[in-house]
C-alpha cells in the first residue's frame, strides 16, 4: 500500500452510520444525532494565544465524532470506540473538577462548564470516535470538546454563538481539565473553513478567514507525528505561561501582545535572561503571524517558508519547547526539499509540519523515516492535511 493510501485509510474514521449502529448496540436505542469537530494544525503563532496575540491555525480533515442521546435522568454514560475501559457512568449532579479521568474529562468538562453558565444540560448517552492522533499536538482533546459542545448547543437549544462556545470550552480546559490553555484550538475547530486558515486576534476573538490552499501552489503540507506524547496539564506549559505573565508585568503592559519588536531592546535590560527569551519568542512570533497573513494574501503559500523556519528556531532556542525528535523532523525535512518546517502545537513532543513541493514529498517522507531509525527514535507517522470545515452536525 502506498503512503498516500495509508494516509487515506488511517484518516477515514467511523462513518455516521457506523457510529449510530454501534451506539444502538451499546445503549439499546438510536442516538438523537451525530456531530463532529476537527483537530487543527497551527500554521504559525505558537504560545501567543494566552498572551492576547495573533494565531493562524486551520481545521484539518481529521475529526472527533460523537453520537449523543438525551436521557431523562442526571446520569451521563460515556463510551469510546478506542481503548478498553468500557462504559463510564457519572451523575451530573455531583460532577466537579477532579472527578473525571482519561478521555472522559473532555466531554464531562464541557457539560460542567455549560452547567456553570446556567444551561440545563440533561443526562446523556455518548459514544465517541476520533481519528485525530492523540498527543500529537493536533488538538485531539479540543476536537472532542468542540464536537460535544456543538451537540449540546443543538440538543439544549442553548443558542450559543461560536464566541460563547470558545469561552465555555476554554473554561472546561482551564478549570475542569486543569490545562492553562488559550482559545486558539477551539476557535480553529469551531470556525474552520475548507481551503482557509483562521486568522484570530486572541484579545477580542475577532477572526478572519485567510486563503490557504497548498495544491494550486504545487505544495503539500506534511504532518510528522513524532510519537513523543505531550500534555498541556503538566508543568512545562504552565511555567512558560508564568514567564510570559512576569514579562508583561515588568514591562508594564496588560499582555505581551502590547509589545513590539522595537521594545525588545528595552526588555533585555529589565528582564532576567530566561524571561527575556520567553518574551522575545512571543513578540517576534506575533510579528511572524502578521507577516504570514500578508504573504498569503499576496504571493501565496510558497512565500512563507522562511517564516516557518524562523518560528521553529524561536521555539527551540527562546521558548525551549522543542525536543530532539521535533528538531530532527524539521532539519531533515528542510535538508530534503521542504521550503519551510516547524514544530506545531504546545511543544515538548507532538508533531512538526513541513511545507513541501509535491515533487519532493516522497523524498522528505523517506528521509525523515530513515533519520528517525538511524537515531533510534520510534518510527514517525507522516501524513498530509488540508484546511477543512469546522464543527457541525452530520447526522
Amino acid at each position: 500500500m502506498s503512503t498516500r493510501n495509508q494516509d487515506n485509510s488511517q484518516a477515514a474514521g467511523a462513518t455516521p452510520q457506523d457510529l449510530g449502529a454501534r451506539f444502538e448496540q451499546e445503549f439499546g436505542r438510536a442516538p438523537d444525532g451525530v456531530w463532529q469537530a476537527p483537530g487543527r494544525v497551527n500554521l504559525i503563532g505558537e504560545h501567543t494565544d494566552y498572551n492576547e496575540g495573533f494565531v493562524l491555525p486551520f481545521a484539518i480533515d481529521r475529526t472527533a465524532r460523537v453520537a449523543v442521546a438525551v436521557r431523562q435522568d442526571a446520569t451521563m454514560r460515556l463510551l469510546s470506540t478506542y481503548g478498553d475501559q468500557g462504559v463510564v457512568s457519572t451523575n451530573l449532579e455531583t460532577l466537579q473538577p477532579g472527578t473525571a479521568k482519561g478521555w472522559t474529562k473532555y466531554p464531562l468538562g464541557v457539560v460542567w462548564a455549560l452547567r456553570q453558565r446556567g444551561i440545563d444540560v440533561p443526562g446523556l448517552d455518548l459514544l465517541l470516535d476520533s481519528n485525530v492522533p492523540l498527543g500529537a499536538g493536533l488538538s485531539s482533546s479540543h476536537a472532542i470538546e468542540c464536537a460535544v459542545i456543538t451537540a449540546l448547543n443543538d440538543l439544549t437549544d442553548a443558542g450559543l454563538e461560536a464566541e460563547d462556545m470558545v469561552l465555555a470550552t476554554q473554561r472546561a480546559e482551564n478549570d475542569f481539565v486543569g490545562a492553562p490553555t488559550g482559545i486558539m484550538d477551539q476557535s480553529a475547530s469551531l470556525r474552520g473553513s475548507q481551503g482557509h486558515a483562521v486568522f484570530l486576534d486572541c484579545r477580542d476573538q475577532t477572526a478572519r478567514l485567510v486563503p490557504f490552499e497548498t495544491g494550486p501552489a504545487g505544495l503539500v503540507l506534511l504532518v510528522i507525528d513524532t510519537k513523543v506524547s505531550h500534555s498541556h496539564a503538566d508543568g512545562g506549559y504552565a511555567s512558560r505561561r508564568a514567564s510570559c505573565e512576569l514579562g508583561a508585568e515588568v514591562m508594564g503592559v496588560k499582555a505581551l501582545r502590547d509589545l513590539e519588536v522595537a521594545d525588545l531592546e528595552e526588555a533585555s535590560g529589565l528582564l532576567d535572561e530566561v524571561t527575556f527569551r520567553r518574551v522575545r519568542h512571543v513578540v517576534t512570533e506575533n510579528d511572524r503571524v502578521l507577516q504570514t497573513v500578508d504573504l498569503l494574501g499576496g504571493p501565496g503559500p510558497a512565500a512563507i517558508g522562511p517564516l516557518l523556519d524562523a518560528s521553529h528556531a524561536s521555539m527551540r532556542d527562546d521558548f525551549e519547547i522543542s525536543c530532539p525528535e521535533l528538531d530532527l523532523a524539521v532539519d531533515t525535512s528542510r535538508a530534503n526539499g521542504a521550503i519551510g518546517a516547524r514544530m506545531t502545537g504546545g511543544g515538548f513532543g507532538g508533531a512538526a509540519i513541513a511545507l513541501t513541493p509535491l515533487d519532493a514529498e516522497q523524498k522528505v517522507r523517506d528521509a525523515v523515516v530513515k533519520a528517525f531509525a538511524d537515531a533510534g527514535f520510534a518510527a514517525p507517522d507522516i501524513f498530509t492535511v488540508s484546511p477543512a470545515a469546522g464543527a457541525m452536525r452530520i447526522a
